[in-house]
């Protein structure tokens, strides 16, 4: 009977109170994720300017562990939101523990890539002994332990396909809270704990995950769910790992774009100075409480699309199309009055100095205006992950976070300065969303979704 209210719910609630109610808690979620990013970094900026530089540097590593996880739980998401949107149910369920399956390899693969590739990795960045032992300190905890973060993501993504969104936004929360609680009494060495610096916030995150994870997987096995694993019948599927590779493999490179874009910026801001690499991990931090929601609006977009592909009803995907779009382009023109009006009040949570300011004042007002371009790409790019077609945005993705705003910060800063790294940004979400919108009529004439009579 569940089965069948939550698919009904999928076919036929209006379409916006449908994607709000869905959308609500991840989003939630997402805003409590951003804050316990920040306020990880400002009790590190608070411990020291290294710490705070280190943590930035770290940043590429432990994004990383978080793209390959997203991308993998996207993956299964789309997969199981189209076979359920299709009534194969089996599929579905199949889904699920190639699902576990692909979270357990990425844990083995992060344990020896941490062990081979974290010295080597920050050697490039600094010629601080400081910072580099720092930055190590930092990421051999996040990246080896990035087992409770893939679980816990793939988790969530499975509950968010069957529609089932406000136990993800709960089990994240509570991560978030423990985070945010151990992080000064680790890093502190407050209430007669050591005092443990950068490991401390380190350990932090990794506890919260750990917890979070535990109780997903609590969740998930014993509370009755619209998938579930079945070993009884599983037969290891090539064809449907490969479905969700299909699309999770895009949705990790354009997850990871964000490790490779960040650390690519930083060997063109490092000639500048290592207070410019820290500005921009600051402003990677903020930016966060601006696109998780967004994100958090795509969690909830993406089964209601993937179903109603599946089940072939035009007017319902366009529908979902329309109001998020509409949604977050409100909510990024928010986050771009509040990046152009209080700049200074934000970098301050960080303990900025006054040369600090003077670099990120101009960096957050002109990258925030790259926002409701960057809105039209996320939410086109979700509609294609849906439909499965992941190479639409992929190249959306490449197009916004590495072949345009890269060169362009490297020929602009010559030109402009550190001004002209932060004018890419803009440029380059401009050209994501004129190619996210020329890939959409391509699919529109392409697809037979669109020229079917049966449904909508």
């Amino acid at each position: 009977m569940g089965q069948i209210e939550q698919h009904n719910k999928m076919a036929v609630k209006p379409v916006f109170p449908l994607l709000m109610s869905m959308a609500f808690p991840p989003m939630l979620s997402m805003l409590i994720q951003s804050m316990y990013n920040i306020v990880d970094s400002m009790f590190v900026a608070h411990f020291s300017e290294d710490a705070l530089t280190a943590v930035s540097l770290a940043f590429p590593l432990q994004n990383l562990v978080l793209a390959v996880a997203v991308g993998a739980g996207v993956g299964a998401n789309s997969y199981i939101s189209r076979k359920l949107g299709a009534g194969d149910q089996d599929a579905a369920n199949a889904a699920v523990t190639h699902g576990f399956l692909i979270s357990f390899v990425h844990a083995v693969f992060f344990i020896l890539f941490g062990l081979v590739a974290i010295r080597p990795f920050f050697r490039m960045f600094t010629d601080s002994e400081a910072v580099f032992s720092l930055a190590c300190d930092y990421s051999y905890i996040v990246v080896l332990g990035a087992f409770a973060q893939l679980f816990h993501i793939m988790v969530e993504k499975l509950l968010q396909a069957t529609g089932r969104m406000l136990a993800p936004m709960l089990l994240q929360a509570i991560g978030a809270i423990a985070n945010i609680i151990l992080d000064p009494i680790l890093i502190f060495g407050l209430f007669g704990a050591p005092r443990m610096g950068v490991r401390g916030a380190a350990l932090a995150t990794l506890l919260g995950q750990i917890l979070s994870m535990m109780l997903s997987l609590l969740v998930f096995f014993l509370c009755r769910q619209d998938v579930r694993m079945d070993l009884k019948k599983f037969r290891l599927d090539f064809h449907a790992v490969a479905q969700i590779y299909a699309v999770g493999v895009p949705a990790m490179l354009m997850n990871a774009l964000g490790s490779l874009l960040v650390t690519l910026l930083n060997s063109i801001l490092i000639r500048f100075s290592e207070l410019a690499v820290s500005v921009f991990g600051v402003y990677f931090k903020l930016q966060t409480f601006v696109f998780m929601p967004v994100s958090g609006l795509t969690q909830g977009a993406l089964p209601i699309m993937g179903y109603n592909y599946g089940a072939r009803d035009r007017r319902r995907l366009l529908s979902t199309l329309r109001c998020a779009v509409l949604v977050a382009v409100g909510i990024m023109a928010v986050g771009n009055l509040l990046f152009a009006l209080l700049p200074e009040q934000l970098l301050r949570l960080f303990d900025a100095s006054a040369a600090m300011l003077s670099l990120g004042v101009p960096a957050l007002r002109i990258i925030s205006c790259s926002y409701i371009f960057a809105a039209v790409g996320l939410i086109f790019s979700t509609l294609f992950q849906a439909a499965g077609k992941g190479g639409y945005s992929l190249t959306v993705f490449l197009l916004r976070q590495l072949f345009v705003i890269v060169p362009l910060a490297f020929l602009l800063s010559r030109w402009m300065g550190l001004n002209g790294i932060w004018l890419s940004f803009p440029i380059a979400e401009v050209v994501g969303a004129l190619a996210a919108g020329l890939f959409f009529l391509s699919f529109r004439r392409k697809d037979s979704i669109f020229h079917s009579t049966a449904r909508g």
